[in-house]
């Protein structure tokens, strides 16, 4: 790979004001006339004024807080704000902190219950906000399930734009075109480039003695154009690692360690403006992967007479812990036609992620409806690339195509609960399903490691 003389033009990496979005399961509230999805612990409502207030916090672990530095200006008649955009980063015990409705009567996705003291309040979400975009998606026009899930598959961390409620029917009362108000494009890309006989096909420059401040020439048609890397764009990440700390000498030596393939996390001008000027942190969480040649799939199969044709095995992940994997797919049965591999490692079943069950658990998940089940799945060559950055595939399965039946994952609650899918009572109650699916289950021992016991079940 050339290394380029130092370049005059430094991309300076920004602190992040906002923590990541939490992963607790965010509790779905059942009132009259209203949507309403908590994504908080149960808290009143914030009162008094709900004007954009500047408000500067020294916290020991995050530093200063600086919660947007785009505030949404005070309007007077039929004056219109700007969008304000939040990077909310929190760890596994928080929550996000606010309650996300749809109320009768008012239009958007309305911001409530935005509790005291909590990680949105400290950034400065406000109640009565209208969320307008989630990780770059405008929203504004989607069913509020499908938003809700957009927030939850996010995992930890998620950027949110939102306006002022005051703003907000402003706007529409005027007839503005809210997603005109947005950028459209303020995604890095993560790209996966498999070298060539010449090389990866990029070169890297960057100002002399300055750590951390990397720009890419691109060659064309060379692997790293085929990849996806925009020209000129700025290295944020190398195989998952952030580079603001590496040298020059450092990143050349990251680079001849990694062989054959890099994975890079790279932003256009544009986009590292767009969060450099709203102090927020760039992440391959919020990465666009339509350029990796890893593909998470959804599997949709109508259980027939001989069922649905495969075996379901817990076994080791490349990462160390435990996976449920799929085997033994039958030609010509449901699992086979709908596209299902040998090898496959199962995320979701119906929506909802398997992340920390055990096999059992998931067992249940597949069995849950008679004759139907929807699986998201990832082949050996995603898994291990995905493990290796340390990200979740669901954080990138897009459900653009609200028609298809496709859906992004919710993430489970440390409880286990299913999140936003209902619970139909029958004739022995809500749970009786589960009881019954429970009774019906065959677990077998495999003999496959002596030392280790797994699970599997034929479906």
């Amino acid at each position: 790979m050339d290394l380029a003389k130092p370049f005059h033009l430094a991309w300076h990496a920004q602190p992040a004001n906002g923590q990541a979005l939490s992963a607790r399961e965010h509790r779905v509230c059942s009132q009259p006339a209203t949507a309403c999805t908590d994504l908080s612990s149960p808290s009143a409502e914030l009162e008094g004024d709900k004007k954009s207030i500047i408000k500067f916090e020294f916290n020991p672990k995050d530093g200063i807080d600086n919660p947007a530095l785009s505030l949404s200006e005070d309007t007077d008649g039929e004056g219109v704000g700007e969008p304000r955009f939040y990077l909310l980063s929190k760890d596994s015990t928080e929550t996000f902190g606010f309650c996300l409705r749809e109320e009768l009567g008012c239009e958007g996705h309305i911001v409530r219950q935005v509790k005291l003291g909590g990680l949105a309040q400290r950034r400065g979400l406000q109640d009565g906000d209208r969320l307008l975009q989630v990780n770059g998606h405008f929203v504004d026009d989607m069913d509020h399930h499908r938003v809700v899930r957009k927030i939850k598959a996010s995992g930890n961390q998620v950027l949110l734009a939102v306006l002022d409620g005051k703003s907000y029917e402003a706007a529409k009362a005027l007839g503005r075109d809210l997603s005109e108000m947005l950028p459209t494009d303020v995604r890095p890309r993560l790209c996966h480039i498999v070298r060539d006989k010449n090389g990866f096909g990029f070169g890297v420059s960057g100002p002399e003695g300055v750590r951390g401040t990397f720009q890419l020439s691109v060659r064309q048609d060379g692997p790293a154009a085929r990849a996806g890397v925009p020209p000129g764009s700025w290295l944020l990440e190398l195989n998952g690692v952030s580079v603001k700390n590496y040298s020059h000498t450092q990143l050349a030596r990251k680079l001849k360690q990694s062989g054959s393939k890099v994975t890079l996390l790279v932003a256009s001008s544009a986009v590292e403006e767009f969060y450099r000027l709203h102090g927020l942190r760039v992440t391959a969480t919020l990465a666009d992967t339509s350029w990796l040649p890893f593909k998470v799939r959804e599997l949709h199969m109508v259980k027939g007479p001989a069922g649905y044709g495969f075996l379901l095995k817990e076994d080791d992940c490349s990462s160390g812990g435990t996976g449920q994997f799929l085997w033994d797919v039958d030609d010509g049965l449901p699992a086979e036609q709908a596209g299902m591999k040998e090898g496959d490692r199962l995320l979701a079943v119906n929506g909802e992620s398997i992340e920390g069950l055990d096999h059992q658990q998931t067992v249940l998940r597949i069995r849950a409806r008679d004759d139907q089940v929807t699986l998201v799945v990832i082949d050996p060559a995603g898994d291990e690339f995905y493990q290796s950055i340390g990200l979740s595939p669901l954080l990138f399965l897009e459900d653009d195509d609200p028609a298809s039946g496709s859906r992004t994952p919710s993430l489970p609650s440390p409880s286990g609960s299913t999140g936003l899918c209902p619970v139909e009572g029958g004739p022995k109650g809500p749970v009786s399903w589960l009881m019954s699916a429970a009774n019906s289950i065959e677990i077998t021992q495999s003999s496959r490691q002596v030392e280790q016991k797994r699970l599997h079940q034929v479906f």
